[in-house]
């Protein structure tokens, strides 16, 4: 990603129904992209983004944020192809497990990442804000 990228990366991300209200996409960009552990990657066609993952890693394990293809273009391979550069980044850095969070109703993007091999990993995730107030939904 490019820093002129941002506005249209926030655009897909609203599009494709990735961004929360909670969650500030502008403050999340910075951080990926204020050091060597994370970073946001594109797919693009004719000067336009149809696809982005934001990837990150602690040294142990490599997590996929944002994934979000153009709701227009889904269906044509951006998505798979977005997680293979995603795979890729993390493997040149010596991380060999990948994981991403997904809403447990969100049925149908489980089922693409169980094509691209993923499954449950049998843990329960946690989480305590910090340094902010909690928002009032999930």
């Amino acid at each position: 990603m490019r820093d002129a990228d941002a506005e249209a990366v926030i655009g897909l991300w609203h599009a494709a129904g990735v961004s929360r209200p909670w969650n500030d996409p502008r403050k999340d960009l910075a951080l990926a992209r204020r050091g060597a552990h994370a970073a946001v990657l594109v797919a693009e066609a004719e000067g336009r983004i149809l696809a982005t993952c934001m990837v990150g890693e602690d040294g142990h394990r490599g997590w996929v944020y944002y994934v979000a293809v153009d709701p227009g273009c889904r269906g044509q391979g951006y998505g798979r192809a977005i997680m293979a550069a995603a795979e890729r980044w993390l493997v040149a850095r010596g991380v060999w497990k990948m994981q991403l969070l997904v809403r447990a109703d969100n049925a149908a993007v489980q089922d693409f990442y169980a094509h691209l091999g993923f499954g449950e990993s049998r843990t329960v995730c946690l989480q305590k804000w910090i340094g902010e107030e909690e928002p009032s939904s999930d």
